[in-house]
């Protein structure tokens, strides 16, 4: 995707590039992430569009070997991005993406993602759905179709594995909140 499809956010897919072009599937997918982003700006405000956008070509920079510090992605990129003076807002969007918070449970982080606050509402909403209909190679999958895909990349009794069937109901949630806003934009 071309990042001037959103102004607001070419700066975001400059620096996720130069974090993750180099990992093949991670890149594909986060590109797929920000193209649906793109596609399913009309969920949140007018005003919030380029920080969808902006949070999705950034949701994964934690993966990036220069940003990778905990191995917990969500709380390194959003480190980082505090490091870099990047926006508050989008530094706990990051942090909190994809119902993060389950897994730094499993993870024994919850006090360190606690540093940055967890917003509820339609930003946090899509970019959930985004993340979780697009796949490995930046397809578009169904939310069930990402769900078994994550499950089945990460075995049975890992920390991913026992965090996502923990997150599914959250998750689930912020895909039909965000379904219902999209079909009230164009019903």
């Amino acid at each position: 995707m071309s990042p001037d499809v959103m102004p607001g956010a070419v700066w975001a897919a400059e620096l996720s590039e130069s974090l993750l072009s180099s990992l093949g599937d991670r890149w594909r997918h986060v590109q797929g992430v920000a193209r649906r982003a793109v596609e399913i700006a009309d969920a949140v405000p007018e005003w919030d569009r380029p920080v969808l956008v902006a949070a999705a070509w950034l949701h994964d920079i934690g993966y990036g070997p220069a940003v990778r510090c905990t191995g917990f992605h969500p709380l390194d990129g959003a480190r980082y991005l505090e490091s870099q003076g990047v926006d508050r807002r989008l530094c706990c969007l990051v942090a909190h993406h994809s119902a993060a918070l389950v897994e730094a449970e499993e993870r024994g982080l919850v006090d360190e993602l606690g540093a940055f606050e967890l917003e509820d509402g339609p930003v946090l909403d899509a970019l959930v759905y985004a993340d979780m209909t697009t796949g490995p190679q930046g397809q578009r999958l169904t939310f069930d179709q990402r769900i078994e895909e994550i499950l089945s990349r990460y075995g049975e009794g890992t920390v991913v594995h026992r965090a996502i069937l923990r997150a599914r109901p959250v998750l689930a949630g912020a895909v039909e909140r965000t379904e219902r806003r999209l079909a009230g934009c164009r019903g």
